[in-house]
């Protein structure tokens, strides 16, 4: 069924009422009851979910048969619910104040079959008021949290108090590959890892925020725990051995949603048949918190078939986010303004929904691969009809009608090899290149090593032999009417690509060292505009990237607009611009170009990396031009410090204002070394292409 009242929307913003998708949202079931106060924590499992119909009757719903059992033994109001690990047998435990209870799901079906008034095994008793309970991964002992102490109970025996809290304890988890570790989170705003086979407290961090933490997950897979507090913020900490419980990210939902609805909003479209999103407030109000009151895993592979599973569902008190902890972006948004929902659990690849009308307990299936698909698809910023790679795939680029300085002239280019051509690394002997009037900007290699471009805030570009102190070609302030701030050699050594205010200029050019002793002072080198492609929507390209080392038609920009933009030099033209891509204007873009000494599948080289101050690092792939993770960890607020890829294409390196190097592993968004001994902001780092070292 669809919902008949108007408060549930899937799709992008929209005013108050519209259609319904019945693929995201449905009705499965009403239940005659009311959920008790106080009720922190529902249950689900694969195929059942838990909840209480009434003060204190239990009912485990199962979704494959549609069958409810009621069970019934509390006397006060329960509070918290959860399953067992295993489904042979299916445990579920329920606790109250008076009495924590373990029920045998197997077992109570045949009593109810046989006519009898199934009964569970009480663990536990008058341990005060329970807000969350956890089975150890063996189902044998249980994890009770009842004010600001953690009891491990089992077989009627309390066998560990866990004290130390100073406020109540809100969730725990078990941590499934250290054996006995159990960690917990509490209003007190801390989190603590304790061994709860000694009883011995392992590590306590210090006050994360100034609101109480709510939820908690381990995610095994990153070794990451993950904590979220009653105003919205997700803390994300490291639990590799050696990394000392540090933070790797910190994200404000607040912000995710709003930047989120500010995308849909611009894009205009309707997603499927639904209307748009009321994921925005109206204009004037405030939403005084966003309380997150559970996270779960998504499986990714419900929504996309062979990414990775690296999505997180997050309930609120208003909506369901899907946050992705990769790049640690929002991917989706259901907004359920006007309903009262107070729970929710994860069963499968959807989301059920507890809401309280009148005495009615609704259950509410959202499709999470509906949704994310429906409203991932239209935030593909790539308006190209062909996938983009940054390897060459044509053996000849078209012709086309460029206009230069002496007339109309048609340009063809030829790639005869379209194999990897090996880069030289070779050592010169120390040689000063004078003759710019100001800043150098930027200095380039050529790919065969013999020469070097240079750009000036003089307004000249400068081609250098590395056999001579002399400039092979002067480009003049006559041809840039702003500062040069970025030179590279192209298509392996065929252009020069320059970056000047808001448009790059594709020069071909022919150096020439040769000197005539009656004509000393001419130029002899050669030097054309072949063509000028302005960035859209910018004022300045903040900079530019292409790959020298082999045949590709691609080029990347970045502008002060906060905008990344494809152009694609076969087409001659601008294939797809991605907006907002950082917080601030991009300063680097750094490509995935390989080394001669190292091999790597050729869908690697479509990968490239783009930083901005303050914001870290983010790694975006060209065939779907989306961010596809982020690295935080490193300082850069003050200076833009400069990132590398080692030539193997598995690791990131870049400067930081605390004065270290750090090395990121690109399958992980957390840094593996920390580099010091620097005395200043260390603003740039590079990986030689031979050897595994890093020059900082």
């Amino acid at each position: 069924f669809i919902y008949p009242q108007d408060t549930i929307s899937a799709g992008p913003r929209c005013a108050s009422g519209g259609n319904r998708d019945p693929d995201v949202v449905c009705e499965k079931h009403l239940f005659k009851g009311k959920l008790p106060e106080p009720l922190f924590q529902l249950a689900c499992s694969h195929h059942h979910c838990a909840f209480p119909v009434s003060r204190n009757e239990l009912c485990v719903w199962n979704t494959d048969t549609a069958q409810p059992l009621f069970l019934s033994g509390h006397r006060c109001s329960i509070s918290a619910l959860s399953f067992g690990s295993k489904i042979n047998p299916l445990l579920v435990c329920s606790a109250s104040h008076e009495r924590v209870t373990v029920w045998n799901l197997d077992e109570c079906t045949q009593k109810v079959q046989e006519g009898f008034t199934p009964r569970g095994i009480v663990i536990g008793t008058l341990l005060g008021l329970v807000r969350h309970i956890r089975f150890s991964p063996d189902d044998q002992q249980v994890a009770v949290c009842a004010g600001n102490q953690i009891y491990m109970l089992s077989n009627e025996a309390i066998l560990a108090e866990l004290d130390g809290h100073l406020a109540p304890v809100t969730a725990a988890d078990f941590c499934t590959w250290e054996k006995s570790m159990l960690i917990s989170v509490s209003e007190d705003r801390t989190f603590k890892v304790w061994d709860y086979s000694t009883s011995q407290l392992i590590y306590q961090s210090g006050i994360i925020t100034a609101f109480p933490l709510l939820s908690l997950l381990i995610d095994k897979e990153n070794k990451q725990i993950i904590t979220g507090c009653a105003e919205g913020q997700l803390w994300i900490f490291s639990l590799i051995s050696d990394h000392n419980y540090r933070c790797v990210a910190h994200i404000d939902l607040k912000k995710e949603q709003e930047k989120f609805c500010n995308k849909v909003w611009k894009s205009g479209k309707e997603i499927g048949s639904t209307v748009l999103l009321e994921c925005c407030l109206p204009e004037g109000s405030v939403e005084p918190s966003l309380p997150i009151l559970l996270i779960e895993h998504c499986d990714i592979f419900a929504c996309f078939q062979n990414e990775e599973n690296t999505l997180f569902w997050i309930g609120t008190s208003t909506g369901l986010l899907i946050i992705n902890l990769a790049n640690f972006e929002l991917e989706a948004f259901l907004s359920y303004r006007g309903m009262s929902i107070r729970y929710m659990i994860t069963l499968k690849w959807s989301v059920n929904l507890f809401s309280m009308f009148e005495d009615m307990i609704a259950v509410l299936e959202v499709n999470l691969a509906a949704l994310v698909r429906t409203q991932h698809s239209d935030f593909l910023p790539c308006g190209n009809e062909k996938s983009l790679s940054v390897i060459a795939r044509y053996r000849i680029i078209k012709c086309f009608l460029f206009v230069l300085d002496d007339g109309l002239v048609y340009l063809a280019l030829k790639c005869r090899h379209l194999l990897m051509q090996e880069v030289s690394f070779m050592i010169f002997p120390l040689l000063f290149l004078l003759g710019h009037d100001g800043a150098v900007n930027s200095v380039g290699w050529s790919h065969d090593r013999k020469w070097l471009v240079s750009a000036s805030e003089d307004r000249t570009l400068r081609v250098w032999s590395v056999c001579n102190k002399e400039p092979a070609l002067i480009l003049g302030k006559e041809k840039f009417l702003k500062t040069v701030r970025f030179a590279q050699f192209y298509f392996i050594d065929t252009f020069i690509l320059v970056c000047c205010g808001a448009e790059f200029h594709l020069l071909s050019f022919h150096p020439d060292t040769t000197k005539d002793d009656l004509k000393r002072y001419k130029q002899r080198s050669v030097c054309k505009l072949v063509q000028k492609f302005p960035m859209s929507s910018t004022m300045e390209i903040t900079s530019l990237s292409a790959v020298n080392e082999f045949y590709s038609y691609i080029v990347l920009t970045a502008g002060s607009n906060r905008a990344l933009e494809v152009f694609d030099l076969n087409a001659g033209c601008s294939t797809a611009v991605i907006q907002e891509a950082h917080l601030r204007s991009v300063h680097q873009i750094c490509q995935n170009k390989g080394s001669s000494f190292s091999t790597q599948q050729p869908e690697a080289y479509n990968l490239f990396l783009t930083t901005a101050a303050g914001d870290g690092i983010k790694l975006w792939d060209l065939r779907t031009l989306r961010c596809e993770r982020r690295f935080e960890g490193h300082s850069s607020r003050c200076y833009p410090c400069g990132i590398a890829v080692s030539p193997c294409g598995r690791f990131i390196a870049s400067g930081s204002d605390d004065k270290y190097a750090y090395v990121y592993d690109m399958r992980s968004s957390t840094f593996l070394h920390k580099l010091g001994r620097h005395t200043e902001s260390v603003i740039n780092a590079s990986f030689n292409p031979s050897s595994p070292q890093l020059q900082k």
